[in-house]
């Protein structure tokens, strides 16, 4: 296929250059009933591109035209039979993977690590989650994926599962062996599905992770905006045949997407598309290298430890993405979310996610030895200003276990409830999440009993400012609790 095309950004700037008289939404056409700063902001070649599922554009939710031919080049690009763009995120992507595959009652074996999108499809399709705790890492206070083993386990005691869902690769970037387990759920004769969102550049470069397309995943939601160059919360949901239907994944994706697409959205998942299918290898092999060249500066910063390819052995850590670049800063005295403050204030500088003990910074196709030398300043200065007579905070990894799901995470979510003090809501049902974002992932899920132990780690979290959501109480003071009915004697 020819990637250089761009079918649905050329009918864009086709129809802009025609300058239509528009009688139709959006209300501002072409800019002219916008606010006037923000016009001039964005510039009026975005306006006038920012427009509605009219004939000569195609229409996302039945593609037959220009949105069609870029799905297929799309498709093409990562390696797979069928690609649907995406404009309501991978959190989309994933909630349309597991309603493809999950009706009410049905079992899906999942991560417990898995982001919050992942429960809030299980919530909507009625599924039953089968949790299985992923390796952690005693060293960092981090958890990875989950092992080969483990999924055996699973799929040994609940052979008649819809689906396991796999991430790949995590958050910090690590790898279990995908086409292993792959293999291994396919021998059940059980579809895949595997959240990507970290992966998209994987695709395209050999020293990076093997993708899940090239691993025989059935269906894996994408992130294209997070490091492939798209716009925020454009992303691309990819599919194998034969294990799931591509009609009925058309019909979800739709049934979750606005019927109001954005064509600015889809235009750039268009052309970075063609960026990636044409020069993916070039500007994934500049990101790895910075990453590599920030890993090896910062390694050497008194106080700071970078994790590499010594990280790899296990078989939680089969593999690892480069441009992740996890720093490992409680030997400084300092905790992620004080250090993420710190960077702010004095270097001006952004960082992805902050957690205990650890930030993490991604290199991107759109960083350069600039970018990452300042990086490199900010952290010289971080130890020079903490480092001597710093007292290493006691790494303490007390996550606890997976709690027990008592209800399914549907029936609590839309259970009779009550609010009660969340100090003193030990042994009760949870009606709702509790999680730390970044990265999203749920301490605790409707349906599971509180126990004292993840309180006490909650309130921990609270206590050092990491950014614990979820409650409709933000202040984590309250919490929604299942209803309990008094015996009768």
């Amino acid at each position: 296929m020819d990637h250089n095309q761009t079918p649905l950004f050329s009918a864009l700037r086709r129809h802009a250059e025609q300058n239509p008289v528009q009688f139709h939404i959006p209300g501002h056409k072409k800019g002219l009933g916008s606010d006037p700063e923000f016009r001039e902001f964005i510039g009026d070649n975005a306006l006038s591109i920012d427009l509605i599922n009219i004939a000569p554009l195609d229409d996302l939710h039945q593609p037959t035209g220009v949105i069609e031919e870029a799905q297929k080049l799309a498709a093409d690009a990562f390696g797979a039979d069928y690609t649907y763009f995406s404009v309501q995120g991978t959190s989309g992507a994933i909630i349309t993977m597991i309603m493809t595959v999950c009706a009410p009652g049905d079992k899906i074996i999942v991560p417990r690590n898995v982001h919050k999108s992942i429960m809030a499809a299980i919530i909507f399709a009625g599924a039953r989650p089968v949790f299985i705790s992923p390796a952690r890492d005693a060293n960092l206070g981090i958890d990875h994926g989950i092992t080969t083993r483990s999924v055996k386990r699973a799929l040994d005691k609940h052979p008649d599962a819809k689906a396991v869902l796999v991430i790949n690769p995590t958050y910090f970037g690590i790898c279990a062996n995908l086409k292993e387990i792959v293999d291994l759920v396919h021998s059940y004769d059980i579809p895949v599905l595997v959240d990507e969102a970290h992966g998209v550049l994987i695709h395209f470069h050999e020293k990076l992770p093997m993708s899940a397309m090239e691993a025989g995943a059935d269906m894996a939601a994408t992130s294209v905006h997070k490091l492939g160059g798209s716009m925020t919360q454009s992303s691309v949901l990819n599919v194998r045949k034969g294990r799931v239907n591509p009609h009925r994944i058309q019909t979800i994706i739709s049934m979750l997407t606005t019927t109001s697409t954005s064509y600015l959205l889809l235009a750039s998942l268009d052309t970075s598309r063609r960026n990636l299918a044409i020069n993916g290898h070039d500007i994934a092999e500049k990101a790895i290298s910075l990453a590599q060249y920030a890993r090896e500066q910062i390694n050497l910063i008194p106080g700071l430890h970078c994790f590499g390819e010594e990280i790899l052995g296990d078989e939680a850590t089969y593999d690892y993405d480069p441009t992740k670049v996890s720093i490992h800063i409680r030997h400084l005295g300092l905790t992620g979310y004080e250090t993420e403050n710190w960077l702010r204030e004095h270097y001006n500088l952004e960082i992805e996610m902050s957690d205990m003990y650890n930030i993490l910074c991604l290199v991107t196709p759109g960083d350069t030895s600039d970018s990452v030398d300042k990086l490199i300043e900010a952290l010289k200065g971080l130890s020079e200003a903490f480092h001597e007579g710093a007292e290493s905070r006691e790494l303490v990894v007390k996550i606890p276990d997976i709690p027990q799901l008592s209800l399914t995470p549907r029936d609590a979510f839309y259970g009779e409830t009550e609010v009660v003090p969340f100090k003193e809501s030990a042994g009760r049902i949870i009606a709702e999440f509790i999680y730390v974002y970044p990265p999203g992932i749920p301490i605790l899920l409707p349906g599971e009993v509180i126990s004292q132990n993840n309180i006490d780690y909650i309130i921990d979290h609270v206590e050092v400012g990491l950014p614990v959501k979820g409650p409709e109480d933000r202040s984590i003071q309250f919490v929604k609790v299942i209803v309990e009915e008094n015996a009768i004697f």
